[in-house]
């Protein structure tokens, strides 16, 4: 009996011995570790007011939604005093250190919201298109057209955590002049330049949405009470702001 005893004993140590390292704690995730983990855009220094380049550009895309209300960010690759009241309003967003600098945290944070096509976790390409599958035929270049609903989408994340998170229902984005005349849209439409959306009630409800739009660098908002917009609200950008939705208040 002892002689069984003993066998068991030294089978229980073994399985021990073998189970232990398997749930081992492999330790913390270095800010490095996040950076090389990310598939889309690996930023490699810390950004601050005074600096420039791609990488500050591609940072401005990513806070485009935090400009303030009735803001617009400029895309154009200077870390200036308007980028540091955005990087700091994201930073107030996720509950980071909030000082309008852009180093290892801010950019985690970033990572974390990005599939690895550039496209925020909560918004597809698909959506932003149900015209055609290559953003050709609009009023600007296929690339254009994708980097200008790209820009969107950012800014649809941005109003998605203001809203507690909740899901925000995209019925359209780009069209083609062929898919714009047969849904009668405007001759004139931004959707034929790929940067505008237009949303559905969702569990938000449309004056909500088209509320929450003007602190989301939207220069175009459209809604309830807007000849033609009383089932949906039409977020765009434009030269000028232009904002109705009567019977929201805008």
């Amino acid at each position: 009996m002892k002689s069984f005893l003993a066998v068991l004993t030294g089978l229980a140590a073994a399985l021990v011995v073998f189970v232990v390292p398997a749930s081992a704690d492999p330790g913390p995730v270095t800010p490095a570790g996040v950076e090389a983990a990310d598939g889309c855009h690996t930023w490699n220094r810390t950004l601050s007011e005074g600096t420039s380049g791609e990488d500050v550009r591609q940072l401005q895309i990513r806070v485009a939604g935090y400009p303030g209300y009735g803001g617009v960010l400029a895309l154009d690759g200077a870390f200036g005093p308007a980028t540091k009241a955005a990087v700091t309003r994201f930073q107030q967003a996720y509950g980071l250190a909030a000082d309008g600098v852009a180093g290892p945290a801010t950019f985690g944070k970033l990572y974390e919201l990005q599939d690895d096509d550039c496209t925020p976790v909560n918004f597809t390409w698909a959506e932003l298109n149900r015209c055609n599958g290559d953003w050709s035929g609009g009023n600007v270049s296929p690339d254009q057209a994708r980097a200008n609903a790209l820009v969107s989408m950012w800014k649809l994340q941005a109003m998605r955590h203001a809203m507690g998170d909740r899901p925000i229902v995209v019925n359209g984005g780009f069209r083609s002049v062929a898919c714009n005349n047969a849904v009668g849209g405007a001759p004139a439409s931004r959707h034929l330049y790929g940067d505008a959306v237009d949303l559905g009630a969702g569990a938000q409800g449309f004056c909500a949405l088209a509320r929450q739009a003007r602190d989301h660098g939207f220069a175009e908002i459209l809604g309830p009470g807007y000849q033609g917009h009383d089932d949906h609200v039409h977020v765009a950008a434009r030269s000028g702001q232009f904002w109705s939705a009567p019977s929201c208040g805008i």
